[in-house]
């Protein structure tokens, strides 16, 4: 018995120093492709660099050269070790462990379609502000696994690129201008009419206000303590742009009601009893 596995280490001892040269020769070929996929990424970068395509759509090609170059190195080395194994049985062999594979990284090979197909479309660029799922800020970086999601605050968040792609993106500054809106009161007996000339007046005065688009005054509503109006006007997409523009609008507003003599009212509450209530005589 110890002669038969004496003999089996004899015989892979063997077989290991007789293919040393080849892995040898193998592991020197993958320093090579290592340099060649470098060189060839750098190329790529100074071609696509000089274009106009998008910053994610240039990832996508220096990744995908990497890739092929990667690969082309890996089948030679595997048949450099191996040379019995054919390139068409290789490939034939990758074709079933690409199911088993598949089957148990999904997730894995999910996200990397799906950030393969977020760097094709033309939508949701990066340095674009958008919401989804709960997650808001701007986009810093797309690779093809997740992508990397600023938000306002300064916090970044990791996003998977699938929930990307399953789920509705709202993408803020797809345009320079986005129409913001908010609400005014003014008391119950107050000229409507005027209040709504002195409104639209007031948000044309404001210099992030962009007038050739119209500024829309309607009355929305009769709330507790003030009939409401709905503005309406166009600025600049951004949250920022979104945040001074509004601010200016509405100092805008209050400074031209003030003038006008039109009341911003205060709630209040009007109590009834359903019994008289006795009142305390001096």
């Amino acid at each position: 018995m110890f002669e038969i596995i004496d003999r089996q280490i004899g015989q892979m001892w063997y077989a290991f120093t007789e293919s040393l040269p080849s892995l040898f020769l193998a592991v020197i070929l993958l320093v090579i492709t290592g340099l060649i996929a470098s060189f060839a990424s750098n190329i790529a970068d100074r071609i696509v660099g000089k274009t106009s395509l998008r910053p994610s759509l240039k990832n996508l090609i220096e990744t995908l050269i990497k890739l092929v170059v990667w690969l082309t190195g890996l089948f030679i080395a595997a048949i450099m070790i191996f040379p019995d194994v054919t390139f068409g049985g290789m490939i034939a062999g990758l074709g079933i462990g690409a199911v088993a594979i598949g089957f148990a990284f999904q997730d894995i090979f999910e996200n990397f379609l799906a950030g393969v197909l977020i760097m094709l479309r033309e939508k949701m660029r990066i340095g674009d502000i958008i919401q989804c799922e709960g997650i808001d800020g701007k986009v810093e970086h797309i690779t093809l696994r997740e992508t990397h999601i600023r938000a306002t605050s300064g916090e970044l968040t990791v996003v998977p690129n699938s929930l990307l792609f399953k789920n509705p993106v709202e993408i803020l500054t797809d345009v320079e201008q986005r129409c913001h809106t908010s609400t005014v009161g003014v008391s119950y007996d107050t000229d409507l009419d005027k209040a709504a000339d002195v409104i639209r007046k007031a948000v044309e005065l404001v210099d992030q206000v962009d007038t050739s688009k119209g500024i829309d005054v309607f009355v929305s509503e009769f709330n507790s303590s003030s009939v409401d109006f709905l503005v309406r006007w166009w600025a600049g997409s951004s949250p920022g742009d979104g945040h001074k523009s509004r601010d200016q609008v509405l100092r805008s507003i209050k400074r031209a009601l003030d003038n006008a003599g039109i009341e911003i009212p205060f709630p209040y509450i009007t109590h009834t009893f359903k019994n008289a209530v006795p009142l305390a005589k001096d």
